[in-house]
């Protein structure tokens, strides 16, 4: 299916926005792996302009970053998405186009609602993400076996990454309330949230 302008845009935008959350940062002693806010501007892409443009608008960074432009805190290049991080690196788009794939089916309808798309949100922009981080970590650094690679790249995001998740349902659930992803991104995708009783 063709792209729209408008989606484009939109892309392009939220391109923009992960690449301002690389900046904010905290290195941490015993392990390559920062804490970021990138792993919520890749939630907010895949769950508020869907698969196809939430893939795309992570896929700008990764690619642009791969051929030199300073993207990620400031640094491009492709030693930067093959290095240490790259796993999670290169991971973004499927992760935001996994979101925008299911998303759309969960009714969030109530309190049930609303955790079933934190579920979804959760297991993949964050989890996920762990499945190729990790043990591209190990491949870059052999001398970490598994026990460290998780400790190094897994087990000190997870509490940040579920907060990330609670945010991003938050901002995506009221926002699909009032634009479909038809009016963002001039496209027919199916809105996020389904109206099914009129206490929503």
């Amino acid at each position: 299916m063709k792209l729209t302008l408008r989606g484009v845009v939109f892309s392009a935008l939220f391109a923009a926005i992960l690449v301002l959350f690389s900046f904010a940062q905290i290195s941490l002693p015993f392990t390559p792996v920062p804490i970021t806010l990138q792993t919520l501007a890749v939630m907010l892409a895949g769950g508020l302009l869907g698969a196809r443009y939430g893939f795309l608008s992570m896929a700008l960074v990764v690619i642009l970053t791969a051929i030199g432009f300073p993207l990620l805190h400031g640094n491009g290049g492709l030693g930067v998405v093959l290095g240490p991080t790259g796993g999670f690196i290169m991971i973004w788009p499927f992760c935001a186009m996994l979101i925008g794939l299911i998303l759309p089916r969960i009714r969030v309808n109530g309190i049930m609602g609303y955790i079933a798309a934190f579920l979804v949100i959760e297991i993949f922009g964050s989890l996920i993400q762990y499945l190729a981080g990790v043990p591209w970590l190990m491949y870059k650094v052999p001398t970490y076996t598994f026990a460290k690679a998780m400790t190094a790249a897994c087990y000190p995001f997870l509490l940040g990454d579920a907060l990330k998740a609670v945010v991003a349902v938050l901002i995506i659930v009221p926002v699909r309330q009032v634009f479909s992803p038809a009016r963002l991104t001039g496209s027919s995708s199916h809105s996020v949230v389904q109206r099914t009783d009129a206490r929503m």
